[in-house]
């Protein structure tokens, strides 16, 4: 797995790099305020079926009990098990709290992207459209597809901030996120850039992957009510509230 390679081998390749750093401490969990590290958003439920239907994400991530290995797991995703674990804690899961120092601390090793941090309402909803057995918090299989994600998009960032401003303005933007996966109608892209965007038009590093976040979550609970794959979704009021208040 590409995560898993580029996180554990250490190469010099951002956030996996960085990941290899916060975890390569002698086997020790890295500090927090309280206590050891256990650790993306609000707002866009939009089910427009032409956008829908040009986004494939990958498979929801499956639940699985920590020692629960599979046989056919590589050594690499074996090893980023005992390191997550270093990161988990006893309960295996990490929360808004741990997600927020575990990616700042990521961030300051990357004085080229342009961010204010990770905020912990910013981390408490991403926690919410990534978890989906609703413990308030993100598994094993979670938080590894997140981070694949963060990974992914965080090139994407880069290989479109072509002055090196570390941020990406108006006319970067809609490339950036369409290389990520997204093919969105103008009404949803200018919906999102109202939502994530400063006044100007530009995003910043976090708020890019915040909104790439709920989007990418956004897009797996449509397919996932879409069982005709017909483009279209009828939900029921709870089911309405139940996507859209816990996100």
């Amino acid at each position: 797995m590409f995560l898993a390679k580029a996180v554990l081998e250490g190469a010099d390749r951002g956030l996996g790099e960085a990941l290899g750093g916060l975890l390569g401490r002698g086997g020790q969990r890295a500090g927090r305020g309280g206590g050891h590290v256990r650790g993306l958003v609000g707002g866009i439920v939009n089910f427009i079926s032409e956008a829908a239907a040009q986004y494939t994400p990958e498979p929801p991530p499956t639940r699985q009990h920590f020692t629960s290995v599979e046989a056919s797991e590589s050594e690499e995703v074996k090893r980023f098990r005992r390191q997550f674990a270093q990161l988990a804690g006893p309960d295996m899961e990490v929360g808004a709290t741990d997600l927020m120092n575990i990616l700042n601390k990521v961030l300051a090793k990357h004085t080229d992207l342009k961010t204010d941090g990770f905020s912990l309402d910013t981390c408490r909803s991403i926690v919410s459209v990534m978890d989906s057995d609703t413990t308030g918090k993100l598994g094993f299989e979670e938080f590894k597809y997140l981070w694949n994600n963060i990974r992914k998009w965080q090139c994407v960032y880069k290989q479109y901030d072509s002055d090196h401003s570390g941020s990406l303005g108006p006319s970067q933007l809609q490339g950036a996120v369409q290389a990520a996966g997204f093919r969105l109608n103008d009404q949803l892209y200018h919906m999102i850039v109202r939502r994530y965007a400063d006044e100007d038009g530009s995003m910043d590093f976090n708020d890019f992957i915040s909104c790439l976040v709920c989007l990418d979550a956004m897009f797996r609970a449509f397919k996932s009510l879409d069982r005709d794959a017909d483009g279209l979704v009828q939900v029921s009021i709870q089911e309405w509230l139940q996507l859209t208040m816990y996100s």
